[in-house]
């Protein structure tokens, strides 16, 4: 079997995997891994920006509200229909984060992990100084009438399900498709090595600013779908927590891996998750989780699956 053979049955496994589950999992599991693969999608945009590109954002939340926001304030206040309201929180992931990739790539290395930061920090401000319209950190709620697109209730769990499951299978598909054409190949040029990619004659500006309007059209498009699937939109996913969650998703699965996203997203959500149910210091075991892996697994779970076992793992 060929490569691409394999990657095709590897990943047509894990979908036709994710599929068969909505028949099996009992209601809570059900509804965990629905959240498990919208979050696995936003991880999946930032793979694309730092995993494959080497572009380290603190960030991400800021493109990951956008669509949030986006869609929610359309659908609260504009009355607008589901789908288009999708649509314009997808826009305004697209219109965030090329502006802030005109901007934050006049930087490099610290300086734009810190450009990134104050920029989350401010849409963060924003969503609070506009309180009368965003609900601050109280948020809002879309109503059950308002989650109801194309005769599909939305918060049905089975429906929520699929299209959770409809959002990853798209980002994941395009995540493989992506890194093994040419412009994913300069991507990953430019992460090992931006100078001699730019002594070759590729754009490297013009990549890198290409990679951060995927990596926030992806993150806006999940966050758009996180609002609408399950019902609130608040400021709490505008916060810095929410900027350094898919730092650790992909950093635990696998930075530069295709699968790594969703296998670090679904490793930390049940670890937290069991964790809680013992102890109010969750997160201390989460952190130490993270330094174990850190420690006896660097190149995170994928990552050392392709080093160890499966070479042909994009």
């Amino acid at each position: 079997m060929s490569a691409t053979q394999k990657m095709i049955a590897l990943h047509g496994g894990l979908l036709g995997l994710l599929f068969v589950l909505q028949f099996l999992l009992p209601a809570y599991h059900h509804g965990n891994l629905a959240r498990v693969m919208v979050l696995a999608s936003y991880a999946i945009g930032y793979n694309i920006m730092f995993g494959y590109t080497g572009l380290l954002s603190l960030g991400h939340a800021l493109f990951f509200a956008a669509g949030m926001y986006g869609m929610g304030l359309a659908v609260n206040l504009g009355g607008v229909a589901p789908a288009p309201a999708l649509i314009a929180g997808v826009l305004a992931g697209v219109v965030v984060s090329a502006a802030l990739g005109l901007l934050a790539l006049r930087t490099a290395g610290v300086a734009f992990m810190i450009v990134t930061l104050m920029f989350a920090q401010a849409g963060y401000l924003a969503v609070l100084y506009f309180g009368a319209y965003t609900r601050g950190d109280e948020g809002f709620v879309i109503q059950q009438a308002q989650r109801i697109m194309w005769g599909i209730d939305l918060s049905d769990p089975a429906n929520r399900y699929f299209a959770a499951y409809a959002l990853f299978a798209i980002c994941l598909l395009l995540s493989l498709w992506v890194v093994q054409r040419p412009f994913g190949r300069v991507l990953v040029a430019i992460r090992e090595n931006e100078e001699r990619a730019r002594m070759l004659g590729y754009d490297v500006f013009r990549h890198k600013l290409g990679a951060v309007v995927l990596s926030g059209t992806i993150s806006a498009a999940a966050g758009a779908a996180y609002g609408l699937l399950f019902g609130y939109v608040g400021a709490s996913f505008a916060s810095v927590q929410y900027s350094i969650f898919p730092l650790l998703w992909v950093l635990l699965g696998g930075a530069g891996t295709v699968l790594g996203p969703f296998i670090g997203t679904l490793f930390m959500f049940y670890l937290i998750d069991l964790s809680s149910g013992l102890t109010s210091a969750y997160m201390l075991i989460a952190g130490v989780a993270l330094v174990v892996l850190t420690l006896f697994a660097p190149q995170g779970l994928a990552g050392e699956l392709r080093s160890r076992i499966w070479r042909w793992l994009p």
